[in-house]
């Protein structure tokens, strides 16, 4: 099973084993890691899965969509070069150890 790393605003972090083929948000939910909210459930029409990939790792997962960089110009808190929503990233074998960093704000 791959394990995500999430690192709240506060610098905590989270490490927690993700069911394969998941999401990053619904591991969140799923573990109760707070920050995430989700509130359309996936389905990228709210941007309140925003988190920051780590820098190490963003690039080492699939590009984003032309929809997904749509929806991060709405996100609560400033978006950065590595913004990502949630919900659009995988959880398979080649992301484990994957480190994001959740905003202040959703």
């Amino acid at each position: 099973m791959p394990e995500l790393v999430y690192v709240s605003p506060s610098g905590e972090r989270r490490s927690v084993q993700a069911e394969p083929g998941s999401s990053v948000m619904q591991t969140a939910i799923d573990n109760l890691v707070p920050g995430i909210v989700g509130e359309c459930g996936g389905e990228m029409s709210c941007a309140t899965c925003h988190v920051y990939v780590a820098e190490e790792w963003f690039d080492r997962l699939p590009p984003i969509s032309a929809d997904e960089e749509g929806m991060l110009e709405v996100t609560a808190a400033e978006p950065s070069k590595f913004s990502r929503l949630s919900c659009q990233l995988r959880c398979v074998q080649e992301t484990d150890g994957l480190v994001v960093h959740i905003p202040e704000e959703q």
